[in-house]
């Protein structure tokens, strides 16, 4: 259409959304559909978080906020990064914006000129390129295969810095992979980013809750104190919270960028939902004790899921740190044919043919930067998981 404008061009529209649409499609029309596509806890909302909601309603706070968050909110954001990520941050250097991915489009928005490059480790969240090419910028997508569990080396990451690069984005655990860095793995990238005074770090700590076994959650700033003053630290409610619809996003970081993300926020959207900041309040000040037991039913998921697509004729799937995602490898199986005759030329070709024949919607991999791959979210019940893992098995053993 002529009058779309050239930046539309170069974006696409998030493939996670487009799988999960066409599982409620097919599901609408009497399919029998097991959606594995959407990156969202299955659990409910906690009643006391429900509670302070309504209680916001009926104490009559539905005006407009501040843009960037009442004080209540940052106050306990102040609170939350100190408590557990030992990180000191004042209320004037957090922002809070509707969900995790508007904090990251303002940043972006508020910091990239055309040429600026932004280095992001794949397989990444299907967002961050595009809302780099959105906002004038260049991804450089640098890839980490099975045989590095999918996490960046600090030799990668010398290598993709230019003079041109202005971010990093770094998201541990990871979506799609579920990796987490471990401390020491982490440092290693902090030591590079030291000798490169002209790159930020951007920080998507979205699934920290949620690690497993003994694995230990932490950020950047919290492993090399001397970025403090390069770092946004993004996080938010959604993930640990069960509260994606609530669509409350928050990040910390030099007073600077976050008043000019403020700016960004102010003639976009204004004020994040006044009732969502206010249920976030609790969230993040209330009893925290479900956060453990969610964890354990996620982690027994995991285990669950990895066993039994390890069990599947050509697919290998590594066992992943934290959040509710797998991204198995299906190399052994691309050149083959399906029962129903579908040719698996590449992972999309899977994923169609697996959505098609048996009812099972996952993310084919191109869609995260890296292939031939696809993610299962297990963030559903374990009946659902079993029963789609049955058939992901009975489909690859069928393939010819």
């Amino acid at each position: 259409m002529a009058f779309l404008s050239d930046t539309l061009a170069r974006v696409k529209p998030s493939p996670t959304i487009a799988v999960t649409n066409k599982a409620r499609e097919l599901k609408a029309e009497g399919r029998d559909i097991i959606g594995l596509g959407a990156g969202e806890p299955d659990f409910d909302t906690p009643d006391n978080i429900k509670a302070a909601a309504k209680r916001a309603i009926d104490e009559g706070k539905t005006k407009y906020t501040a843009v960037d968050g009442i004080p209540e909110l940052k106050d306990a954001i102040c609170g939350k990064f100190a408590r557990e990520n030992g990180l000191s941050y004042k209320p004037n250097q957090i922002t809070v914006g509707t969900g995790g991915k508007q904090t990251l489009y303002n940043a972006l928005m508020a910091t990239l000129n055309p040429g600026d490059e932004v280095i992001i480790p794949a397989p990444y969240w299907v967002s961050y390129p595009d809302m780099v090419l959105l906002a004038g910028g260049t991804p450089v997508a640098v890839e980490c295969g099975i045989e590095s569990n999918f996490k960046l080396t600090p030799e990668q990451l010398e290598a993709a810095i230019t003079p041109q690069t202005k971010w990093f984005i770094f998201n541990s655990p990871s979506n799609p992979t579920g990796a987490g860095y471990s401390r020491k793995e982490l440092k290693a990238l902090t030591d590079v980013l030291l000798r490169h005074p002209q790159v930020w770090i951007m920080s998507d700590d979205m699934y920290e809750h949620l690690v497993f076994d003994d694995f230990e959650f932490v950020s950047p700033a919290q492993v090399e104190p001397r970025l403090y003053d390069r770092t946004l630290t993004c996080n938010g409610v959604s993930k640990a919270y069960a509260m994606t619809g609530w669509r409350i996003g928050y990040a910390a970081g030099p007073v600077e960028l976050i008043k000019a993300m403020g700016t960004v926020q102010s003639q976009s959207t204004s004020n994040p939902c006044s009732i969502a900041q206010y249920a976030a309040v609790e969230a993040l000040n209330g009893p925290q004790d479900f956060l453990a037991e969610n964890k354990k039913t996620f982690q027994r998921r995991r285990d669950l899921v990895v066993s039994m697509l390890n069990q599947a004729k050509g697919i290998k799937c590594p066992r992943p740190e934290g959040a509710f995602y797998v991204y198995p490898d299906i190399s052994a199986l691309i050149g083959k044919t399906s029962a129903g005759g579908a040719k698996i030329g590449n992972d999309e070709d899977f994923a169609t043919a697996l959505l098609e024949e048996t009812g099972v919607a996952v993310v084919f991999g191109a869609a995260f930067g890296v292939s031939p791959n696809f993610r299962v979210s297990y963030a559903t019940s374990d009946a659902a998981l079993e029963e789609a893992c049955r058939r992901i098995q009975t489909f690859c053993a069928e393939l010819r």
